[in-house]
C-alpha cells in the first residue's frame, strides 16, 4: 500500500472517526469504574489504576492520529511523498496498537480487555478505511521506503505555518550544529558545566528570554518558539535544551505571579542572562506529591528564615536565583500553606558551590542529563527578603507553581523531541556507514525497519508537542494535552535511543559513542517534570471528569 496523501484521507479520517468511537466506548467503560456522582472516586481509581492509565495511552494515542491528520492536511502536504508513507504508517501502526495493546513501559501494556472493551467495541476498527491501514499501512517496505527517503532528501517538514518559527529552527539548528553538538560529548564524559561562553552565547541569540514580554527585555514569544528552540538545542545536547527551562519556569512565574516590583527587579537579568534561575521544589521525600512539601519559611520582620532540604536541584550551584517552594503556614498539612520565594544567592564555585550562610549542598552524580549538576540542599536559617515573597501574598505557590505545569511540560516535550531526533541522526548516519556483509547495513530489513518507524514517532510527538503549545498560546487550557505531549515524547526518545545503540551495536554500547549518552539522556525523559505514571494520572482524571 503507497498512495499519495489526495487518496490516503479519506481512509485517514474514516480510521480516526473509528478510533473515536473506540475511545469513547473505552471512557464510558473506564468511567463505570472509576467514577461516583461524575467525580472521580479516589479508592476506585487507585484500584482500577492500570486501567485508567491505559485509558490515558489511548487518548493520546488518538491526539497523535488527530495531529498526523492535521499535518497532513495542511496546504502543501499533498506533494510530499515522505509525508504520505508517514501518514499511512503512523495510522497502520497506532491503530494496530489500539486493537492489540499499547505499550505503557517495558512489560506494561495497555489492552483492550484492560479497560472493559470487547468485540463489539472494538468493531469500528473493522471498517475498511482502518482494516486496510492496519494491513497495509506499516509494512516493512514502507518504513524501509521511509528510511530510504530521509536518507536521500532529509526529514520530513514539521509543517510550521509561521516563518517566524521557520528561521528561528534554521537559526538554532546551526548554533547548535557547530557550538553545542561538536563538544557535547566531551562535557558528558568530563561531567562538566557547559562552559560559561556557551551560555553568553545562548543568551545572546534569546535562548533565555523567549516568552518573556518585550517591555522586560523579552522577545514576547510564544509556546510554539519556546518548542521550536528547546528541540534544536536539545538535539545537540539534553543538557543545553534545558538550560533554557530555568528561565522559562522562572520567568512564567514572575510574569504570572508577581508584582510589578519583582517583575522589573528579576526579568530584564532572566532575559538577558545575566541571572540564571534554578527551581527548587523536589524534597526527599516529596517528589510528585508537593502537597507534603515539609521545608519551611518563617518571617521574622522584613525577612524569612529558611528550613530544611531540597533535593534534585538542577543547575543549583552556577544558578542566581532560586524560585523555592517553602511551607508558610505551619498548621498546614497540604498544598494550601505553601508559598513561593524568589531566593537571590551567590553563584557557586568549584572549591564553595554554596557560599552563601545558611545554605549548603552537594552534587549527585548522575549517569546522564550532564552539564548543569544535580544537587541535593539543605537550609538552615538562610535569609530571604520578605519582599521576595512572589506575590507578596502567604500561600499562594502551590496555585502559583500549577499555572506554570502546562508550559514546563511541553517544553519537556520538545526536548524529548530533540533526543528522539538526535537519536535517529545518529543511527541513520552509522546505517549508511557501517558496512556488513558486502553492503551498507541500512539496507537491511530490521534496521531500515527500525530507521523508518523511528522517524515516523518523532514526528508524531513533535506534532503533539506543537498542538499543545498552539493550545497555549490562544489561552486554552492545555493540562491534558500537555501531559499528552509530554508521556508520547518521552516514550518515543527512550525507543529512538534504545534503537540508536541497538544499530551502532557494540559501538553504541562504547563509552566514547555519542549513543551511548543519547541513551542515558533519554531515560531522565519519562522521569522529570511528573513520571509517565503522573502524566497518565492528570490525563484520565481530566478526561474522565470533563466528560462526566
Amino acid at each position: 500500500m503507497s498512495e499519495p496523501i489526495p487518496e490516503l484521507l479519506p481512509r485517514c479520517r474514516e480510521a480516526l472517526a473509528a478510533a473515536e468511537d473506540v475511545l469513547d466506548a473505552a471512557r464510558r467503560a473506564v468511567a463505570a469504574r472509576v467514577l461516583s456522582g461524575g467525580r472521580i472516586d479516589p479508592p476506585a481509581l487507585d484500584a482500577n489504576q492500570h486501567a485508567a492509565h491505559g485509558f490515558a495511552w489511548l487518548a493520546t494515542t488518538v491526539e497523535a492520529l488527530r495531529a498526523l491528520l492535521a499535518w497532513a492536511e495542511r496546504p502543501g502536504a499533498s506533494a510530499g511523498a515522505l509525508e504520505a508513507l508517514m501518514l499511512q504508517a503512523g495510522f497502520g501502526e497506532y491503530l494496530a496498537q489500539m486493537a492489540g495493546g499499547i505499550a505503557m513501559a517495558q512489560g506494561e501494556f495497555a489492552r483492550p480487555a484492560d479497560l472493559g472493551l470487547g468485540d463489539g467495541d472494538l468493531a469500528p476498527l473493522r471498517r475498511p478505511g482502518p482494516l486496510l491501514l492496519m494491513r497495509a499501512g506499516n509494512t516493512p517496505e514502507v518504513r524501509a521506503a521511509i528510511a530510504a527517503r530521509i536518507a536521500a532528501d532529509g526529514f520530513a517538514d514539521p509543517g510550521a505555518d509561521d516563518e517566524t518559527l521557520a528561521m528561528m529552527r534554521s537559526e538554532m539548528r546551526a548554533f547548535a550544529d557547530e557550538a553545542i553538538g561538536p563538544h557535547a560529548h566531551s562535557w558528558h564524559r568530563d561531567d562538566v558545566l557547559i562552559p560559561d561562553a556557551t551560555v553568553a552565547r545562548m543568551a545572546a541569540l534569546g535562548v533565555f528570554g523567549l516568552t518573556i514580554p518585550e517591555e522586560y527585555g523579552g522577545s514576547g514569544l510564544g509556546k510554539r518558539a519556546m518548542c521550536v528552540v528547546s528541540e534544536e538545542l536539545s538535539r545537540g545536547f539534553l543538557g543545553a535544551g534545558s538550560l533554557g527551562t530555568r528561565a522559562e519556569i522562572a520567568g512564567e512565574l514572575i510574569g504570572q505571579a508577581g508584582t510589578a516590583d519583582q517583575k522589573a527587579r528579576f526579568l530584564p537579568g532572566i532575559a538577558s542572562g545575566a541571572i540564571l534561575p534554578t527551581a527548587v521544589f523536589t524534597e526527599p521525600e516529596a517528589g510528585s506529591d508537593l502537597g507534603a512539601i515539609r521545608t519551611r519559611a518563617v518571617r521574622e520582620g522584613d525577612t524569612y528564615r529558611v528550613y530544611g532540604a531540597k533535593t534534585w536541584i538542577t543547575h543549583a550551584a552556577r544558578s542566581d536565583l532560586m524560585t523555592l517552594l517553602v511551607r508558610t503556614d505551619p498548621a498546614s498539612r497540604d498544598h494550601r500553606g505553601l508559598s513561593m520565594l524568589l531566593a537571590e544567592k551567590p553563584r557557586g564555585t568549584p572549591d564553595r558551590p554554596f557560599p552563601a550562610p545558611g545554605m549548603s549542598g552537594g552534587e549527585i552524580t548522575v549517569i546522564g542529563y550532564r552539564g548543569m549538576k544535580e544537587y541535593e540542599l539543605a537550609f538552615d536559617g538562610f535569609a530571604v527578603p520578605a519582599a521576595n515573597l512572589l506575590g507578596g501574598v502567604e500561600n499562594q505557590g502551590f496555585k502559583q507553581l500549577m499555572a506554570t505545569f502546562e508550559s514546563a511540560r511541553i517544553q519537556t516535550a520538545a526536548r524529548a523531541v530533540g533526543v528522539a531526533q538526535n537519536a535517529l541522526d545518529l543511527a541513520l548516519a552509522y546505517a549508511q556507514e557501517r558496512r556488513q556483509f558486502g553492503r551498507p547495513i541500512a539496507g537491511f530489513q530490521r534496521v531500515s525497519g527500525k530507521l523508518g518507524w523511528m522517524a515516523v514517532e518523532t514526528m508524531l510527538a513533535r506534532l503533539l508537542a506543537d498542538r499543545a503549545a498552539r493550545a497555549k498560546d490562544e489561552g486554552r487550557r492545555c493540562d491534558i494535552e500537555a501531559g499528552m505531549a509530554k508521556l508520547l515524547a518521552a516514550r518515543v526518545a527512550w525507543a529512538n535511543a534504545d534503537n540508536a545503540v541497538q544499530i551502532h551495536g557494540g559501538a553504541g554500547y562504547a563509552a566514547e559513542h555519542p549513543a551511548s549518552r543519547v541513551l542515558v539522556d533519554a531515560r531522565i525523559l519519562n522521569i522529570f517534570e511528573g513520571a509517565a505514571e503522573i502524566q497518565a494520572q492528570v490525563i484520565a482524571r481530566g478526561l474522565l471528569e470533563r466528560r462526566n
